[in-house]
């Protein structure tokens, strides 16, 4: 079953930190943020679902060789995004976690104070 733009959205919003959800493309592209800072982009439009989200370099292509629906970022950094259709081919729980890497990569190139501020929130 696929992820919905709900769960994937309700996913985002629950992330750490300052999390914000904005349309600077349009009512159809929808961009989630964690401190002012891009972590998935989402295509309402597409049929399917399709994001985009930052990812390692070399898991990026390990990405890409295991699924089909794994692509380059489109419009974006090809070596450090993936554009990725949420088709039904990508369990889950997967997505989730590519969410989550994207997230995480983001986090870790915020200033060191405010992941110290991020840190003492979340105790």
């Amino acid at each position: 079953m696929a992820l919905t733009f709900e769960e994937m959205r309700s996913y985002c919003l629950s992330c750490p930190g300052r999390i914000t959800e904005e349309t600077p493309f349009g009512d159809d592209v929808r961009v989630f943020k964690v401190h002012g800072k891009l972590f998935a982009l989402v295509d309402l439009m597409a049929v399917p679902l399709s994001m985009n989200l930052k990812c390692d370099p070399e898991r990026a292509l390990e990405l890409r060789e295991q699924y089909e629906a794994v692509q380059p970022g489109y419009h974006m950094n090809k070596r450090h995004w993936n554009s990725v259709v949420v088709d039904g081919s990508i369990r889950q729980d997967e997505l989730l976690a590519m969410i989550g890497h994207s997230y995480d990569l983001v986090v870790a190139r915020l200033p060191k104070t405010v992941r110290e501020r991020m840190k003492k929130r979340k105790q």
